[in-house]
């Protein structure tokens, strides 16, 4: 991939170098004021980009959407356009997307802090029953979003104090114009998209083998014809043969059409790949807005309808939103914005190893089943479901002959269709502020902003079902109904004071005093049936065979007070020195404690004004900084606090208490150096950005393992210190522009190291999350954050060493395999535009990062990929590569009998299924054509264009078989390299019309 990626980067960046200089034009002038343009930054100030002293870089909403599909998540379409920003983005119907801005700075992971107009939002993902609901960025309306930049560093997001560890993502709204001669405007969009399944990222089955674990059936009916190993979830069976006539799971079924029959031994026509949809999309919105200096407003609606990859998913969301700026006298502004979010979403798939469709598909399947008889066998027996056909659950994975209940698996249509999922979601983000220009140079602002958001979420366990644990009490049962209800709540209450002086002429200084007062509410309820249900089909608590257990009930408050200063430095235009403080009170943390200051400076040199270059070099900066952030504590950890288990004999059960509190907790602190330089040439045919950083974090908040002797599991302390170093470099060329003809390259590339400087006196290693497989993710000091843990090989002399007794490998635990940090992401957009049409595409690259497939680790155990039918692989017998303990060739063979064992995990250890997460992707393109004024003269259009737009179009490149590198379990922590059972990636290709009246 190496040899690959560099030479295209050669040939892209040297042509266009080439073609630029070529093409210079004497009329292309840039005004030096216009060179970087204004962008808004922390607390929604406005700053010229030239006079900022760290590294930014701002996305517009063109740029963000007019290139690809709606993802309904703007987190996934940030994928490759900006440099230092990891963007993970799985395959869960309406899942989660990880945003990592300069690598994994606290121990726990973290995302960036979500402004929109200065004012912070949730952006938390919740996974709860492995069901990942999604991250709460998705509830943004992307119709309303003007731009997004993003403050990298420290001295960017310092003035958000506890809240700027892992950055910040500025959003910033659009405000209502109208038309020219200030009636209404009105635009129409639409959208519909279609999903289409990327075979690369679902496993390819051998079709020479049946169900089985061994070559031979294990029983036979009373007329000599073999039964089909039921009880078996592999495909190390017996050879398929069309003349050999055998029992199968549908023999037994009055409704199937095979009732008593034998079939012939043959793989399946349809296999797993046929139970997926092609997902389809339609996306609708409207947008009326009207403007004049002092007043305007702009109403947007749009609704979203989309079907899953999964049977009976589906997802309808409706956004609201409401902008009014009115300057109530000449002095007075006032500005009010308020979005609503009412999303309502059915079958989502589970994630990881149990009850998982993908799961069973990729590790645990016969390919003797047939995908359509299953969907057959489920219509026609749920709706006469009743004990002797397990309520409609007539599954391929029965128990035997004689017993039809589930084995392991139920029908994949019945565990769609009657276990499903479902949720709704109700989000508010409000805000309402006022601006008094006290003096020509002071104003005063007043801001109040309102998140809300609600979450209801239920899950089902059908009557019939495979028994499995579930519930609040966690025990096996065959049938339950859960529920989760989810609030969480944020309000900002600021006063500001913004002031400009001029000192003299040519020297001038600018900045804000205020204060914040914020306040987070978070409340959680979870109640389930207990011992199953008592009414088939009615999904209720009162519908439980048992008494319900106590619900568990999670409720906190939390008040943070700040007040914090700026103070911006302009001299003579050429060198801007700026300065903020923030002083920050948590109520989480005990007095002494709980006062915590955040400071930052920051310098900026323009160095094209200073030497005059303008003649070769039309602008080039100079910048520098440092600056502290941190993060304060979540509620309760400080002093102990207990949980109620119910009731005995009218006594209150409280559980016991896991974990240490610790009443000295300090707030976590990252400092951070960083440099860096922007230039533009040519007139702005060439723009570079280059930026270094080194930052470290300490006092991380942490609950550290501690021996079970101690009354607890685990402790709460501040400890651990993880170092981040880092490049990032962002290009923009200009190879071509004409009257008529432009095209634009947009390239980014960023490396960051990663390493964990200590934790504790005596503790080298932090478990941050368990892999099925006997795999782990953990902080290990002295290597990169992200370490995978898991058995290797047992080596001599460079050799993998086999077991005498038994002529296969011998492992060694509890040895680091690999490491989930990748080496460099990076991105190219190219744009053209001629005339009228416009095309542009996305290349998005990611080098290294280790992932862990547990599908592999025992898919290939169960037989099902290709690899494990390979010519005579299965028929005769096989030596493994490798050497004896006492150094000889190993020359132990393994029978026929054996080989089932021979590939994946009963023989090779976790680290043979570690595989490079490196990928190159076609991420976006599109071809769009704006229809010229001409043919929209005597209609009330005034702007018509229609785009054909498409996103994952093609994985040039991955190491990761039989999936995509990206998809893993949810987000957050679970972001990061474990591929389980994820679902094939789509692509994904639409067409957009949108008409402006």
């Amino acid at each position: 991939m190496k040899k690959l990626t560099t030479s295209v980067l050669i040939l892209v960046l040297s042509s266009s170098l080439a073609v630029a200089n070529a093409q210079e034009v004497k009329n292309d002038t840039v005004k030096a004021q216009e060179i970087e343009g204004v962008v808004v930054t922390a607390l929604g100030i406005k700053r010229e980009k030239k006079s900022l002293g760290y590294a930014s870089q701002e996305i517009k909403a063109s740029a963000l959407s007019d290139g690809t599909t709606n993802t309904g998540n703007i987190a996934a379409q940030l994928s490759g356009k900006v440099a230092g920003l990891n963007v993970t983005t799985n395959n869960n119907f309406g899942g989660s997307s990880n945003l990592l801005i300069r690598g994994v700075k606290a121990l726990g992971g973290g995302n960036p802090l979500i402004v929109i107009d200065g004012s912070p939002v949730n952006n938390g993902n919740t996974q709860a029953n492995s069901i990942d609901y999604g991250n709460a960025l998705s509830d943004i309306n992307q119709e309303d979003i003007e731009s997004i930049n993003v403050l990298k560093g420290a001295a960017a997001s310092a003035l958000y104090g506890d809240r700027g560890l892992n950055g910040v993502i500025v959003i910033t709204t659009k405000n209502g114009k109208g038309k020219d001669d200030g009636s209404l405007g009105v635009t129409f969009s639409s959208a519909i998209q279609v999903g289409f399944i990327d075979k690369s990222t679902f496993p390819e089955y051998q079709t020479k083998y049946g169900a089985g674990y061994a070559q031979s059936f294990g029983s036979k009916a009373a007329d000599g014809l073999n039964y089909a190993n039921f009880g078996a979830d592999a495909s190390w069976g017996p050879k398929f043969d069309p003349n050999l006539m055998v029992y199968q799971w549908d023999s037994f079924n009055p409704l199937s059409p095979n009732y008593q029959k034998a079939r012939p031994w043959t793989a399946a026509k349809n296999g797993p790949i046929t139970f997926f949809n092609n997902p389809a999309t339609y996306i609708n919105s409207v947008t009326l807005e009207k403007g004049q200096k002092g007043k305007n407003i702009t109403f947007t609606y749009e609704n979203m309808m989309s079907d899953g990859l999964m049977p009976n998913s589906h997802l309808n969301k409706n956004n609201f939103s409401l902008k009014v700026n009115y300057d109530l006298t000449p002095k007075l502004h006032s500005t009010f914005y308020s979005s609503m979010t009412l999303q309502d979403t059915k079958g989502r798939s589970i994630t990881g190893y149990s009850n998982n469709i993908a799961t069973g598909f990729r590790q645990w399947w016969q390919t003797n089943v047939d995908v359509a008889d299953l969907q057959s066998m489920y219509l026609a027996n749920i709706n006469v479901a009743n004990s002797s056909n397990n309520y409609g659950n007539v599954t391929w994975s029965r128990k035997s002959a004689t017993n039809g209940a589930p084995a392991y698996w139920n029908n994949p249509y019945f565990q769609a269709y009657q276990n499903y999922s479902s949720d709704k979601r109700y989000r508010n983000f409000t805000y309402g502020q006022v601006t008094y220009d006290l003096l020509d140079n002071i104003s005063v602002t007043g801001k109040v902003s309102y998140d809300r958001t609600s979450l209801t979420a239920e899950t089902r366990l059908a009557v019939g079902s495979l028994p499995q644990a579930f519930g609040q009490s966690n025990n096996v049962i065959g049938s339950g109904y859960g529920r989760r209800d989810i609030i969480q709540a944020e309000t900002n209450y600021d006063l500001m004071v913004n002031y400009k002086f001029n000192i003299t002429d040519n020297i001038n200084i600018s900045g804000v005093l205020g204060g914040n007062i914020r306040r987070n509410y978070n409340s959680s309820i979870y109640a389930s049936t207990e011992g199953g249900l008592v009414v088939p089909g009615i999904y209720a608590l009162s519908n439980s065979k048992k008494a319900p257990l106590a619900s568990d009930e999670l409720e906190s408050t939390e008040q943070t007070n700040s007040m914090y200063a700026t103070a911006s430095f302009d001299f003579y235009k050429k060198f801007y020195l700026d300065a903020t403080w923030r002083t920050a009170e948590s109520s989480t943390l005990k007095a002494g404690n709980n006062i915590y200051n955040y400071p930052s400076i920051t310098g900026a040199l323009i160095m094209s004004e200073i030497l005059d270059t303008k003649e070769w070099m039309n602008f080039w900066k100079l910048r520098a900084n440092y600056a502290e952030v941190g993060g304060s504590a979540t509620p309760y950890q400080l002093f102990n606090n207990y949980r109620s288990a119910g009731i005995l004999s009218g006594t209150g059960i409280y559980n016991s208490i896991l974990t240490r509190p610790f009443e000295d907790l300090r707030p976590q602190r990252s400092k951070e150096f960083e440099i860096g330089t922007e230039a533009h040439f040519l007139r702005d045919r060439i723009t570079l950005d280059v930026a270094y950083y080194k930052t470290k974090t300490i006092d991380q908040i942490i609950p550290l393992a501690v021996s079970a002797g101690t009354g607890f599991t685990a402790k709460v302390i501040n400890a651990g210190r993880i170092d981040n170093t880092g490049v990032e470099v962002q290009l923009g060329l200009v190879p071509i522009k004409t009257k008529d003809f432009t095209w634009n390259i947009d390239a980014n590339w960023s490396k960051n190291q990663n390493k964990v400087i200590e934790l504790n006196p005596g503790i080298t290693n932090y478990l941050l999350n368990s892999f099925q497989g006997g795999v782990s993710l953990n902080a290990r000091v002295g290597e990169a954050w992200g370490t995978l843990v898991g058995a290797d090989y047992t080596y001599l002399n460079g050799e993998k060493v086999i077991d005498p007794k038994t002529g296969k490998y011998l492992q060694n635990p509890n040895q680091v395999i690999g490491n989930t940090t990748p080496d460099w992401i990076g991105g190219i957009r190219n744009s053209f535009s001629y005339k009228g049409f416009s095309l542009s595409f996305l290349i998005d690259m990611r080098k290294g990062g280790d992932i862990f497939s547990t599908d592999m680790y025992y898919g290939l155990s169960s037989g099902l990929y290709k690899e494990t039918a390979e010519g005579d692989y299965r028929d005769k017998p096989i030596v493994l590569s490798g050497v004896l303990p006492d150094g000889t060739p190993n020359n132990i063979q393994l029978s026929p009998a054996d080989n089932n064992g021979a590939m994946g995990y009963k023989t090779q250890p976790s680290r043979e299924f570690v595989y490079d997460g490196s990928y190159i992707k076609l991420r976006e393109a599109s071809i769009g054509y704006m229809l010229p004024k001409s043919l929209l003269e005597g209609t009330k259009i005034y702007d018509a264009k229609i785009s054909i737009v498409g996103r994952n179009l093609w994985i040039i490149h991955k190491n990761l078989p039989y999936a995509d590198p990206e998809a893993m379990v949810g987000g957050g922590i679970n972001s990061y390299g474990w591929s389980i059972g994820s679902m094939p990636t789509t692509r994904d290709l639409g067409i957009n019309v949108t008409f402006k009246f």
